[in-house]
């Protein structure tokens, strides 16, 4: 017997292998011919859970205890799903035919929005994942920030970065995201963590802050700072935040919108939470019977001793006195604050789960074949501590804990499989490990409405420039790197708090700058990293951030400084660090 194998096509990702298989020269063929075809679309669509609308008046803060866990035992290419999140919208409830996206942006295409396109106007977004921009990946999730101001024309996710798509700095007047915290740094590529995640929880809310007063304009912009808190093993307060002018930039040209932003609105979350899946390579195999065989990467969850994944817990809402008017008060010369989200203003919602809804196949989120009998091996599930997860039950296709890799086209759905059943064949099939593609191309590309570098070498380093605000006032100290466990070098430098280049774009006052300068010294003085902030998680322990990511400021700047990454680039593999981390001491 012999193979005979053509290669049909191999291109940016998407490849064809057809094979004849023959009992040899000068006999009679007995053995079928398949097919076998890698794809960019093995799965799509959520794993979530619904929340009411909250009542009036709790839109000042919203936050959660989400699961962090290695959904995939090594990193792949072209992969990017998002682990249990949130999208944050500014409340107008009284908007029923105003749209919020001008023409012009890209999500006032997308008609199905309309007519007030509010779902996608602006946006509080981002959490922990893995998303195919990444360049530096070691196994676990990383936590991003990312927020969209202006209708998806653009996404800003760090004090100097947009969401992966650009590997240099985003122009000067296009940045959005102020360091607030003198303890933490935030690289472009995501905050990393320890390796020791099964079963641990992050701690994150996006509160309301008055950092700085309302000004008239134009545009006229609100004093909501959006600002982020995270309740880890290691670190506990405020991160970072986005400046109100970040979301009223959007109404300068376009005034109808003017006070509907997030900078002057109330915050809603959309319904409720979920995994976000997005982007998964897959195998497909076609024989010549007509069947149809689809192999996916192992999705793996933790599991309690009940054949339950706790992914949320302790979704809260807050209201204004939880922390937004203590610290106004504070800013005008009441007692000092200490940063604690009051419990006795805050909202936890009754969620209820969604049914899992999954396709394969879909292009541009549409036209997918949908998943059938997942019942039959897993449910999401709302606990009686109301804890969202899923409830995995015995089953002939996968161990509990292990979402199906096989499945077969069975009229207008596709079926989990036993491997017993799947060609051996596809089973051989591998998938490309991250760091193996050359280029991220962001689904942006060839966009007409907003035309731009979405195209992008994955070894470039994240640099930002040398001038221009981050040089003028520029940095008080020289640059000082840290090694991440992702296998990247992150460089930085302490700039005075109002000097970091976020801030040069405005023609804010001297005494404007030194009123917002001596609220972050308080805040830094009284709001340390030991602290709570959050209410601890109802169940479970803390996840550890990457101890090179939690700093502390050298003599003179323990106050009223903050680190600003100014590059992070590659050092070596993660296995590569893996190695050396593991090997005798005479070796190294």
């Amino acid at each position: 017997m012999y193979i005979r194998v053509l290669v049909s096509a191999v291109l940016l990702g998407i490849s064809g292998l057809m094979v004849h298989v023959s009992d040899g020269p000068g006999k009679k063929s007995t053995k079928e011919t398949y097919e076998i075809s890698q794809k960019a679309n093995g799965l799509h669509g959520y794993i979530g859970y619904s929340s009411p609308r909250r009542p009036d008046g709790f839109g000042a803060g919203i936050g959660f205890y989400t699961a962090v866990w290695p959904l995939v035992e090594k990193p792949l290419a072209g992969f990017q799903i998002g682990l249990p999140g949130n999208w944050i919208i500014p409340d107008n409830p009284g908007n029923k035919d105003i749209p919020c996206c001008p023409e012009g942006t890209i999500a006032r295409t997308w008609e199905p929005r309309g007519p007030t396109w509010a779902s996608v106007f602006q946006t509080q977004e981002g959490g922990l994942g893995y998303w195919r921009g990444n360049r530096y990946h070691y196994g676990p999730p990383k936590f991003s920030m990312n927020g969209v101001p202006n209708c998806y024309n653009s996404e800003i996710a760090s004090p100097g970065w947009p969401f992966f798509y650009r590997a240099e700095a985003l122009p000067d007047d296009e940045l959005g995201i102020a360091q607030l915290s003198n303890r933490i740094l935030v690289p472009p590529d995501g905050i990393t963590f320890v390796e020791d995640l099964d079963g641990k929880f992050l701690g994150y809310t996006h509160m309301m802050l008055p950092l700085t007063d309302k000004r008239p304009g134009p545009p006229p912009t609100g004093d909501h700072s959006w600002t982020l808190f995270l309740n880890a093993a290691n670190f506990k307060g405020p991160v970072a935040y986005y400046i109100p002018e970040m979301w009223s930039r959007l109404s300068k040209d376009y005034p109808l919108i003017e006070g509907m932003g997030l900078d002057a609105r109330e915050g809603t979350m959309g319904g409720g939470g979920a995994m976000e899946i997005n982007t998964v390579p897959s195998f497909e195999m076609k024989t010549a019977k007509g069947e149809l065989y689809i192999k996916i990467p192992q999705l793996q969850f933790p599991v309690d001793e009940n054949g339950r994944s706790v992914l949320v817990q302790d979704v809260t809402y807050y209201s204004r006195d939880a922390l937004y008017n203590p610290v106004r008060d504070w800013k005008n010369g009441g007692d000092a604050v200490s940063g604690a989200f009051s419990e006795a203003h805050s909202w936890r919602p009754e969620i209820s789960p969604r049914k899992i809804s999954l396709d394969q196949g879909a292009q541009l989120n549409a036209g997918g074949t949908r998943l059938g009998k997942m019942e039959e091996l897993v449910q999401t599930i709302v606990s009686e501590d109301n804890a969202f997860g899923l409830q995995w039950r015995d089953n002939p296709y996968t161990a509990k804990g292990l979402f199906p890799q096989y499945f077969k086209q069975e009229g207008d759905q596709r079926i989990p499989i036993p491997e017993a059943e799947v060609p051996a064949e596809l089973k051989a099939s591998t998938f490309a490990p991250a760091g193996s593609e050359e280029q991220y191309i962001n689904w942006r590309d060839g966009n007409e409405i907003v035309p731009g570098n979405f195209r992008i070498d994955k070894d470039l380093p994240y640099t930002s420039p040398e001038d221009g605000a981050w040089t003028t006032p520029g940095p008080a100290s020289d640059a000082i790197s840290v090694d991440l466990t992702d296998g990247s070098t992150v460089t930085y430098k302490w700039y005075r708090f109002i000097d970091q280049p976020s801030f040069q774009q405005f023609d804010w006052t001297r005494e404007e700058k030194e009123a917002l300068q001596g609220l972050v010294e308080k805040i830094h003085e009284n709001w340390t990293i030991d602290k709570t902030y959050m209410v601890p998680p109802s169940s479970g322990d803390l996840v550890a951030i990457d101890p090179a990511l939690i700093l502390t400021p050298p003599a003179g700047m323990e106050v009223g400084y903050v680190p600003i990454v100014v590059r992070q680039e590659r050092t070596m593999s993660a296995s590569d660090l893996r190695e050396m981390k593991d090997a005798p001491l005479a070796d190294l």
